[in-house]
């Protein structure tokens, strides 16, 4: 590891904005924020890029990073407290571990922006739409509470719309190109990093927004038109 991000590893464990698989965290987030205000969480963050957009745009909510690259989270934790953005807060752990970190109901919104769409079919389970995920979320986010996959990749906007008619989710959007918009939306102004390196190379940006049932998910119940191709076909 070069001596840049050990550095930055050292740093983000001093900053008071910055969680590293914290301890007793479900239903105390009133305390890191230091308020009761909703909580969003922008998954697989990066730099925090939607995480700090959303926070300037609306310093009545808290907004938490959650991303396994301490590296990453550097920079977007550095800018919160640079500005400062008291309502920004990042928490570094695997996403598959949410659960460890909030109680149920405890999380207002998601928001997914230009996750790896793990294009591979042996791999989709990897997929922060998959129904696997939708599962680990569902008691985790408030009855109203609803999910936004902001992405480049047809694949995976394609994909996440049967995750949401087999899961028996409710769609709310569906923009299939973004910046074909005579308006676009506030929400959607805010550019991350691969976003603007996205549209300089011409690619299409998608946006859903959708609820979760209010029934349990079991995700090994729930079958995807894209996994009985995969089996008649062989899979990867």
């Amino acid at each position: 590891m070069g001596q840049k991000k050990l550095q930055r590893f050292a740093e983000i464990e001093t900053f008071p904005n910055v969680l590293i698989y914290p301890e007793n965290m479900p239903g105390q987030w009133h305390t890191f924020y230091k308020n009761n205000h909703p909580l969003t969480l922008e998954l697989a963050c990066g730099k925090g890029d939607y995480t700090l957009g959303l926070a300037r745009r609306y310093p009545e909510r808290n907004f938490l990073g959650v991303d396994l690259k301490g590296n990453r989270i550097w920079r977007g934790a550095k800018t919160a407290l640079e500005e400062p953005l008291p309502n920004a807060g990042f928490l570094r752990t695997q996403i598959d571990k949410l659960q460890n970190y909030f109680a149920p109901g405890e999380i207002a919104e998601i928001w997914i922006t230009f996750p790896d769409p793990f294009l591979r079919q042996s791999k989709s389970k990897k997929r922060l739409t998959h129904p696997k995920f939708l599962q680990l979320y569902q008691p985790l986010l408030a009855k109203d509470g609803t999910i936004n996959l902001k992405t480049d990749s047809a694949e995976l906007y394609e994909f996440t719309q049967e995750v949401i008619t087999a899961s028996g989710c409710t769609l709310i959007e569906n923009i299939p190109d973004v910046y074909a918009l005579p308006e676009i939306p506030p929400l959607l102004q805010i550019k991350t990093f691969y976003e603007g390196m996205h549209l300089e190379d011409g690619r299409t940006i998608r946006y859903l927004k959708f609820a979760l049932p209010s029934t349990p998910l079991n995700w090994r119940e729930i079958q995807l038109p894209s996994d009985a191709t995969a089996a008649v076909e062989g899979g990867d």
